[in-house]
């Protein structure tokens, strides 16, 4: 059967079915139940729904497992079931394309989380999930993989290695899920992704879901021209619109027919529907292919030779910015902490600058909305800081609020305005902040981040497409020597390192012990680290910092807080110990971030003044 499928596709458009979402919602089940699990729950439905695609002309039926990966399955607790569900529904489709003499296909679908550069789930670890769900279907009795809705390459990517490790001669079927633009989420383009999708391995390369007709024709010619593989074609019914609470796909059975025809002309073999189609849009479908027009109008393939740009190298580190000219040349940096206002009003913050860049700050540095606080742009800030007072802005930039678009245009309107140095940090989730029923996004996590942004500098958008010249961008990451858990830092970090970054900002040091021990496991991916010095304001603000943002501060610090006679006294006590930590961090680190609790700039520069009463001491 699958080597009389590929010899069949050569000869003539196969039809696919239709969306078994789309019956399910219609048969009553909720949305936000598992309809992978209907497999062993409700068998004779689904064995039904197989039989209304059959009947309407599908030769080819998926199985429903489009999300029976064990990342999505735990979702419903279901991840001890993953065999069990996709056993099931390879036999459910195999039991209803027997009389038929059809084929099925086995579906696998996008794992739902975000895997390396853009997550933390690693390759192998993403492979494997493949794999556990694939060698289900296989004995299940598939006769080929419809590897669908795939907006992110190197994640199918994975899928089909995993394919091929259960079954060498199993064929692929490959579908990206594209915007209205023809490219895949991550950005690539199908001159981009077809030559990928071949050279990995694919029988047949196409898009499904996502758009209509019109937009996937668009970007199935595309396809067309960068290949001579068999083509794949699954649309929606159309964009979908609300009504009443419900998703409602407006394309006819008879549009969807027509466009069949113009897919079978640009060169499609393998052509179907997604969201939105039903049994009479197959129907419809089947009878636009029986005519034989259709077939003697297959479009002649001419593949174009398509060249991949080579990224472009990077700028040097010291042409980069005035503090990436002194990171690269050794020299003992100083930043000090200037945060956004909750208005407009940023008089207090430029002046503060002024001051700071006065006494010979090297740069500001502008946290991203600290512990989810509704904040003034810190983007915003740091431009008007670098035109209106003339010293350099570090900009923190986090992941909680934007989505991965979102993240490259911010970092390109950034370069183009002149902002050149990042740090690049995860970002505290909004139940932490004022507004606990904000919504987070976290599409990537500050590894993640990290990988954007150096593929960036090197000239290519995430999905590896060339930009043009690169960003130019200092990389800078977050660290925290105090965590308990200090062996999954020390791996995060070696993550960060690999993925691009620079040099590092650690969080408060209070512990000097903690410190050294921390540069100690870090000696085999070092970068220059800058050390995090915070002057305590208060007993009470010492407390916080080590109960409620779990930094670590030594017993010994909070007793000489207490023990001050007055507030003012107090405040005296912080800065003598963040003076201590400053002269102690100097020696083995490469820089010094100093905080301004409570927008007291001056209390920063009389830290800093440590450094010169301490060098001319010796």
């Amino acid at each position: 059967m699958p080597g009389k499928l590929l010899d069949r596709l050569k000869e003539s458009p196969v039809l696919c079915d239709g969306a078994m979402g789309t019956l399910l919602y219609g048969q009553g089940i909720f949305i936000n139940r598992c309809y992978d699990e209907l497999n062993t729950l409700q068998p004779d439905l689904i064995r039904s729904l197989h039989h209304q695609y059959l009947q309407s002309g599908a030769e080819i039926i998926e199985t429903n497992t489009f999300g029976g990966n064990r990342f999505r399955l735990e979702r419903h607790s279901l991840g001890d079931k993953v065999k069990d569900i996709n056993l099931t529904g390879a036999r459910l489709a195999r039991e209803a394309a027997k009389s038929f003499d059809a084929w099925v296909a086995g579906s696998v679908g996008p794992l739902g989380i975000r895997i390396e550069p853009l997550g933390k789930t690693s390759f192998e670890e993403a492979r494997e999930t493949f794999r556990e769900q694939i060698s289900a279907l296989v004995e299940g009795g598939v006769d080929l993989l419809i590897l669908e809705t795939f907006g992110y390459i190197e994640e199918l990517h994975q899928a089909m290695m995993a394919a091929r490790e259960v079954d060498a001669n199993l064929p692929i079927v490959a579908q990206v899920t594209i915007d209205e633009d023809g490219n895949c989420l991550d950005g690539s383009t199908p001159e981009t992704f077809t030559p990928r999708l071949e050279e990995w391995g694919a029988h047949v390369i196409g898009c499904n879901c996502s758009v209509g007709p019109v937009a996937m024709l668009d970007a199935i010619e595309r396809v067309r021209a960068c290949t001579s593989l068999p083509l794949s074609a699954l649309p929606n019914a159309g964009i979908p619109r609300s009504v009443e609470g419900r998703n409602i796909y407006l394309c006819s059975p008879e549009y969807m027919a027509s466009y069949a025809r113009k897919f079978v002309a640009a060169g499609v073999r393998l052509v179907g529907g997604c969201c939105g189609t039903t049994p009479e849009h197959t129907r419809a479908m089947k009878s636009a292919l029986r005519v034989g027009e259709a077939r003697a109008r297959s479009a002649s393939v001419q593949v174009a030779t398509v060249s991949t740009p080579a990224a472009v190298p990077a700028v040097p580190l010291q042409e980069r910015s005035v503090l990436g000219k002194k990171i690269a040349s050794g020299e003992f940096v100083t930043m000090v902490e200037i945060v956004p206002p909750k208005g407009t009003d940023i008089s207090k913050e430029l002046e503060g600058a002024r001051f700071l860049k006065s006494v010979g700050v090297d740069a500001i540095n502008i946290p991203d909305s600290p512990r989810a606080s509704a904040r003034m742009s810190n983007q915003a800030l740091s431009l008007l800081v670098q035109q209106q007072v003339g010293i350099e802005a570090v900009l923190h930039y986090t992941c909680r609020d934007r989505n991965v678009l979102g993240i490259q245009s911010d970092l390109l309107g950034a370069a183009a305005t002149g902002i050149r140095n990042l740090i690049c940090i995860t970002g505290d989730p909004p139940k932490m902040g004022n507004y606990p029923d904000a919504t987070a996004v976290f599409d990537v996590d500050a590894i993640g981040l990290v990988n954007i942004v150096h593929n960036l500098n090197r000239g290519r958008d995430i999905g590896g497409n060339p930009i043009g010249i690169g960003t130019g961008f200092l990389i800078g990451v977050g660290a925290n020597p105090g965590l308990p858990m200090l062996d999954e830092e020390i791996r995060r970090f070696e993550y960060k390192v690999q993925a691009g970054a620079e040099y590092a900002v650690t969080q408060p040091v209070f512990d000097l012990n903690l410190l050294e021990n921390f540069l100690r496991r870090i000696e085999h991916c070092r970068i220059p680290v800058v050390a995090g010095i915070w002057p305590l304001v208060s007993l009470r603000n010492a407390e916080f910092m080590k109960n409620e943002l779990r930094v670590s501060v030594p017993d010994s610090i909070l007793r000489r807080i207490a023990n001050a006679k007055t507030p003012e006294g107090a405040r005296e006590e912080g800065i003598q110990v963040a003076r201590e930590m400053l002269i102690a961090v100097h020696g083995i680190t490469q820089g010094a971030q100093i905080s301004a609790p409570l927008g007291r700039y001056g209390s920063a520069i009389d830290v800093l003044e440590a450094l010169g009463t301490a060098a001319a001491d010796r």
